[in-house]
């Protein structure tokens, strides 16, 4: 697992590194709660992103705050599209500072048609000073306009499941987009972990800023 998502990650870096045309964008964000597959994972939660894609190549990295430390995502993969059909394959590593949580790595696999998306995640989890877990997540999604909603849920070592639905849309003054938003109520199952919250539903209110980085500076 460790080496197969090693080489995903490194090809992905070579393969967008390579050429000049490649687009590197970045993101800061707020979240009233992080909230990711259902579990919550802090209040208040700053986050910041850099990404970079060439010809559907594409590698980047993720912080955002969690109590205490900060977890910090490396991803890469490609991703394409077939008349109207789009498809990707990726790896994702997940770290923390200040043992908040242990490592992640996963496997990435996604798909969607018109307004129906899936995804799924083959992971494993370093566990601190336990046996390495397993698992598999899988979420389907759908969208109508700005609205979407997603079940998702975890089998092997890990089990649960959870329910979303939000909205999301642009805030736009004067011809000027500002920033993205989201505003969504996630429904936790009983099996998931809280990570110290325990409520059973969460109405987090997310904003998103991304911008382009020009590379010939």
């Amino acid at each position: 697992m460790k080496k197969c998502i090693t080489a995903i990650l490194v090809a992905a870096w070579g393969l967008t590194t390579a050429v000049q045309a490649a687009e590197l964008t970045g993101n800061v964000g707020w979240a009233s709660d992080y909230v990711f597959r259902g579990v919550s994972q802090d209040k208040s939660s700053a986050s910041a992103g850099l990404d970079l894609e060439q010809d559907g190549f594409y590698v980047g990295s993720w912080a955002a705050s969690v109590s205490p430390g900060i977890e910090v995502d490396v991803y890469g993969g490609y991703n394409g599209t077939v008349d109207e059909f789009t498809y990707g394959v990726g790896a994702t590593g997940y770290f923390y500072t200040d043992n908040f949580d242990d490592t992640y790595l996963e496997l990435n696999l996604n798909g969607a048609w018109r307004f129906l998306g899936i995804e799924a995640a083959i992971g494993q989890y370093d566990n601190f000073n336990g046996p390495t877990q397993d698992y598999l997540f899988l979420a389907g999604r759908a969208e109508y306009r700005d609205f979407y909603a997603v079940v998702g849920g975890y089998a092997r070592d890990f089990e649960g499941a959870y329910l979303e639905a939000g909205y999301g849309s642009t805030l736009t003054v004067a011809d000027t987009n500002l920033f993205d938003w989201t505003i969504a109520i996630i429904f936790r199952g009983d099996d998931l972990p809280t990570k110290g919250a325990e409520d059973d539903t969460y109405l987090t209110l997310g904003i998103t800023k991304n911008f382009d980085i020009d590379l010939a500076r």
